[in-house]
């Protein structure tokens, strides 16, 4: 039997959940490992590892295992506009407030 491919409706399920929305957000910066996320996220290794089961099984985030870590990543086909932190899902778009960047004065 041939797996069945993620609907729109399932993606947005998944993105339903604030911790889970969160990982996506981190990710946009840049590939995180399960620790990292776990410290940006303050949860439990458990409680993450459930919703990133969530998130590959919705076909957003992919996973490279290195000896005994684990490197997150989101899918290559969720296009990715980081100037707008825009994810392209698909079947539509998710954009993230982006946060003006503060000056610093010399």
């Amino acid at each position: 039997m041939k797996p069945q491919v993620p609907t729109c409706a399932d993606k947005l399920k998944a993105l339903a959940d604030t911790t889970r929305l969160t990982v996506l957000e981190s990710l946009m910066d840049q590939p995180r490992l399960v620790s990292d996320l776990m410290q940006i996220l303050n949860i439990e290794q458990s409680l993450l590892s459930h919703h990133l089961a969530h998130l590959r099984e919705v076909g957003l985030v992919q996973s490279i295992r290195t000896g005994k870590t684990v490197l997150y990543k989101l899918a290559p086909h969720v296009a990715l506009s980081t100037t707008t932190k825009t994810l392209n899902l698909g079947c539509c778009q998710l954009s993230f407030p982006v946060q003006p960047k503060k000056h610093t004065q010399r």
